[in-house]
């Protein structure tokens, strides 16, 4: 775990965040990119709950391609289709809205992961939460699968704990830190890369049981 240090809020239009259940240290940044993954059944705690079905609709981005030639799957067309009924039905009661245009964080801040993510690979992003110090944003991507080896090595040398889980490796990383206001601020990330599938997270205060 990082000394705390002191830093900006950092969901507004220039925050960024990293993510999930395991091991050391992290940092933070900003601006949007494409990306959801998920299913699972924990409730996150702590938020208002508007309903769903009270929420203006909102568009969702649209994948860059919705598939490679050889890929294992494609991309869905919608956000909503990422996650299991119980896992969208928590994360609109805990994180509303879903994909806020005002949320610019990317769904990690490794440079090689950065890279991959803004290379034209097949993509989509979903975020949830306002702008804040509270949210997530997730990449859901799809990767040649000679690249992801390079990927996870990039990981591992970023401090990341990488484990082989699923059938595949999920990576991880958490950090806390305090903010101007003297509060403190848990962030991490959490990427899962099985085949050609590739899930990045990046989360503040936000890290859902269960979301990956």
């Amino acid at each position: 775990m990082s000394p705390a240090v002191r830093r900006r809020p950092l969901l507004r239009v220039a925050a960024a965040i990293a993510g999930a259940v395991v091991v050391a240290a992290m940092a933070t940044a900003c601006q949007p990119e494409p990306g959801a993954s998920p299913s699972s059944t924990s409730t996150p705690s702590g938020r208002a709950t508007p309903s769903a079905s009270a929420e203006t609709p909102r568009p969702t981005p649209s994948p860059i391609e919705t598939n490679l030639p050889d890929a294992g799957f494609a991309l869905p067309e919608r956000c909503e289709d990422l996650y299991s009924a119980e896992m969208l039905a928590s994360l609109q009661a805990a994180a509303p809205p879903l994909n806020d245009p005002g949320v610019t964080m990317n769904s990690t801040q490794n440079v090689e992961a950065l890279e991959l993510l803004s290379s034209g690979i097949p993509t989509m992003r979903c975020s949830w939460g306002g702008p804040s110090e509270f949210g997530l944003a997730t990449n859901v991507s799809v990767v040649d699968a000679a690249r992801t080896a390079a990927l996870v090595e990039a990981l591992r040398s970023g401090g990341f704990g990488c484990e082989s889980v699923w059938e595949g490796t999920l990576c991880q990383i958490e950090q806390r830190t305090v903010d101007l206001d003297d509060q403190e601020v848990a962030l991490g990330e959490s990427h899962f890369i099985r085949g050609d599938g590739w899930v990045s997270t990046a989360w503040v205060n936000f890290n859902p049981e269960g979301y990956t």
